[in-house]
C-alpha cells in the first residue's frame, strides 16, 4: 500500500517538475518525492522537519490550516513566510474522497510554478494541475480504503476489549481471523497494547491511523475499560451518606463525584520478540505527536495548584504500555494494564509521557482501586486554596518523612516546612507521626491526581 502512495507522489512530482510530499490530514508524513540539487535552500525548515520527524508540529499545522486547506476542493497557493520557517511558497493539493479530506499533497515552488493557473479564479486549471488533482483523487481513494479496513479491525478490537468474559473467546477468534486475512498477523506472535490518554474523538471523519511498524489496529474506548473492570471510571454513583471520617471530620453528602470518563486510544502492536517493547514505544511516541492526543480540561476546571478563576492549560497526552502476550484472549487484561500505566503517567510527570505497566510502582495498586470521592479527612486539603499544602505533604511523604530532604526538594526553610505540616494536620485531623495516618494521606494525595 505505501509503495502505491510513493508511486503516485512521484507521478505528481514528475508532472509538475517540483518535489512533492504526501501527508495525512493530521500532517503525518506518508511519502515524499526526491529533492534534486545541492542547494541547501531547496528545502525549508518546515519540510526538513516534516521528512526527518515524519510529522509537522501543531503550530505548523495551524499556520497552514489558516489558509483554508481543510475546506479546499481545488489546488491552492500558500505564500512563503520566512518568520514561520516557510522559505518557499507551496501549492497544496487537497486529497479528498467522497467529500472527505484524507490528506494533502504539498509541492515546493522555486518560482517556476508561480504563474501556473490553479483553476481558482474561474479560469480552467493548467492541464498539469488537472492531472495532479486526478492523481490526488486516486490517493484519496486508497486512503479511504485503508481507513475502512482499519476501522473494521478497530471495531473488532473494541468488541474484544469490551466483551464480557464469556464472550471474549469468540471476539478474539473474530479479530484473529480478520488480522490473518489482512496479512498483518501470524498467530502466536507477541503482542501488546498501547493506551493513549486522553484521545480526541470529536472528529468522526478522522484520518486513518499512520502506517507504523507493528501497528495492527486501534480504537477509541472510554477510560473506564470493559465490564471486567466494574463501573467505568467516573460512572454515576449514588450520593454517599454523610459519615464520620478519620480524625473526627464529618463527610458531606454533597461532596464532588469523580470526573466523567475521557476517551482513550487502544493501539494493538505486534512486537518483534517477547520482552522487547521497542515497537510499542515507537507507536506511542508517534501517536502522542498527533493533534488528537491530549485535551483541554473541562470548562471551569483547573488543576491542583493553579488557583481559582484562571483557565487551566491544555493537558498533554500520556501513553501506557501493557505487558506482552501471545494470546488474543489476554488482551482485555493487557488493556487494563496499558490504561493504568497511561493514567499513572498522566498523573505523575516523572513517569511520563510514556511508561510501562511494570514501571509504575505503587500506581499498580492505586489505579486498581474503584473510583470514589476523596476520603472525608483529605477532601479539604484538595481544595485549590490549599494546593501548596497538599504538595508539601506529598513531597514530605515521598521523602519518607525526612524534613531536611523535603525542605531541600521544596526549596524552603525547615521552619516553613514544619509550619505547613502543622497546618496539614489541623486541616485534616491526621497525625503525621502515625504510620497509618501517613499511609492514608499518601494514598489519597496520589489517587487524587488519577
Amino acid at each position: 500500500m505505501r509503495g502505491d502512495y510513493q508511486q503516485l507522489v512521484d507521478e505528481i512530482s514528475a508532472a509538475l517538475g517540483a518535489p512533492a510530499t504526501l501527508e495525512d490530514r493530521d500532517f503525518g508524513l506518508i511519502a515524499f518525492g526526491a529533492h534534486e540539487g545541492d542547494d541547501d535552500e531547496v528545502m525549508d525548515p518546515v519540510r526538513t522537519r516534516s521528512i526527518l520527524q515524519r510529522r509537522s508540529s501543531a503550530a505548523v499545522r495551524a499556520w497552514f490550516e489558516a489558509f483554508g486547506i481543510a475546506r479546499a476542493k481545488t489546488a491552492l497557493r500558500i505564500p512563503p513566510d520566512p518568520a514561520a520557517g516557510v522559505f518557499r511558497g507551496r501549492i497544496c493539493l487537497p486529497v479528498r474522497h467522497r467529500g472527505i479530506v484524507h490528506g494533502y499533497v504539498w509541492l515546493l515552488d522555486d518560482g517556476h510554478l508561480t504563474d501556473l493557473e490553479l483553476g481558482t479564479r474561474g479560469a480552467p486549471p493548467d492541464p498539469r494541475i488537472a492531472q495532479a488533482m486526478e492523481t490526488a483523487a486516486r490517493i484519496g481513494a486508497l486512503l479511504a480504503d485503508e481507513a475502512r479496513a482499519g476501522a473494521e479491525l478497530g471495531d473488532l478490537l473494541r468488541e474484544l476489549l469490551l466483551a464480557a468474559p464469556d464472550g471474549q473467546p469468540a471476539a478474539a477468534a473474530a479479530l484473529r481471523d480478520a488480522l490473518r486475512d489482512s496479512l498483518r498477523f501470524t498467530p502466536g506472535a507477541p503482542l501488546t497494547l498501547v493506551a493513549v490518554l486522553p484521545w480526541d474523538t470529536s472528529d468522526t471523519d478522522a484520518a486513518p491511523l499512520p502506517s507504523l511498524p507493528g501497528l495492527l489496529a486501534a480504537c477509541a474506548l472510554p477510560a473506564g475499560g470493559g465490564p471486567a473492570d466494574g463501573p467505568a471510571v467516573g460512572a454515576d454513583e449514588p450520593e454517599p451518606a454523610a459519615g464520620a471520617g478519620r480524625g473526627g471530620r464529618t463527610g458531606s453528602a454533597t461532596r464532588p463525584q469523580p470526573a466523567a470518563p475521557v476517551p482513550a486510544l487502544a493501539a494493538l502492536v505486534r512486537l518483534r520478540a517477547s520482552g522487547a517493547p521497542g515497537p510499542a514505544h515507537t507507536v506511542a511516541e508517534h501517536l502522542l505527536r498527533s493533534p488528537r492526543a491530549g485535551a483541554a480540561p473541562a470548562e471551569g476546571k483547573a488543576p491542583r495548584g493553579s488557583g481559582s478563576g484562571h483557565p487551566a492549560p491544555p493537558r498533554p497526552g500520556a501513553a501506557g504500555i501493557g505487558a506482552g502476550t501471545r494470546e488474543l484472549t489476554d488482551l482485555p487484561a493487557t488493556w487494563r494494564e496499558a490504561l493504568d500505566a497511561a493514567r499513572a503517567a498522566h498523573a505523575e510527570p516523572r513517569l511520563g509521557p510514556i511508561t510501562q505497566w511494570d514501571a509504575i510502582g505503587p500506581y499498580r495498586m492505586l489505579t486498581a482501586l474503584p473510583a470514589t470521592a476523596p476520603d472525608p479527612a483529605i477532601g479539604p486539603l484538595l481544595a485549590p486554596a490549599h494546593a501548596e499544602l497538599a504538595r508539601t505533604a506529598e513531597v514530605f511523604l515521598d521523602c519518607a518523612g525526612q524534613a531536611s530532604r523535603t525542605a531541600q526538594a521544596l526549596g524552603i526553610h525547615r521552619q516553613t516546612l514544619y509550619y505547613r505540616l502543622g497546618r496539614v494536620e489541623k486541616l485534616t485531623g491526621l497525625d503525621l507521626d502515625d504510620g497509618e495516618h501517613r499511609l492514608l494521606l499518601h494514598m489519597a494525595l496520589k489517587a487524587a491526581r488519577l
